[in-house]
């Protein structure tokens, strides 16, 4: 996409998207492409601050037999960990998929200020799709939301990583 497309592309919900959002998205499809390689559920995560990458992350459930190890709560952990404190207020987070409840939530506790994410997750979402926990008014933090950026490539990722679960095991002949 050229700067000047990028520059005027406008998703329905949020505020136009630029090269910068571009790059960090694309950052964490990366990070999401480099989960499936491991045989995790292809999901990547970026936390910035202005144009500083603090943190890159994806999901590391299987690998650290950690039901937590989910690429946002991963990514907010190193970020805190960054900036040597648990408040990420300045803090934009990008990620592939729509956050679970249990992301969401953490996105609410740590006070991130923007999510950017990419598809929606019928099953669990918990921004758009099932709840909307990060601008629920009764919490004590709200964070601004821009779905959809580069929604299309995070969709494909997660389909063919499915799809090919779903394929029977080749056997060689014996």
């Amino acid at each position: 996409m050229t700067t000047a497309a990028a520059a005027n592309l406008t998703l329905a919900d949020g505020p136009p998207v630029g090269d910068r959002e571009l790059a960090f998205m694309r950052r964490a499809l990366a990070a999401a492409e480099e989960a499936a390689g491991r045989g995790e559920v292809p999901v990547g995560a970026v936390v910035v601050v202005g144009d500083r990458l603090l943190a890159v992350a994806h999901n590391e459930r299987e690998t650290g037999s950690d039901p937590t190890a989910h690429a946002e709560v991963l990514a907010l952990r190193r970020a805190a960990a960054a900036l040597g404190s648990w408040r990420l207020t300045d803090a934009d987070l990008f990620v592939t998929m729509e956050p679970c409840p249990m992301c969401a939530g953490a996105l609410v506790n740590a006070r991130v200020r923007r999510l950017y994410f990419g598809c929606e997750d019928p099953k669990a979402g918990a921004v758009r799709s099932l709840y909307n926990l990060v601008e629920d008014a009764r919490l004590n933090h709200r964070v601004e939301v821009i779905p959809g950026v580069l929604a299309a490539e995070g969709a494909a990722l997660l389909r063919g990583f499915f799809s090919r679960l779903r394929q029977p095991q080749s056997r060689s002949a014996t």
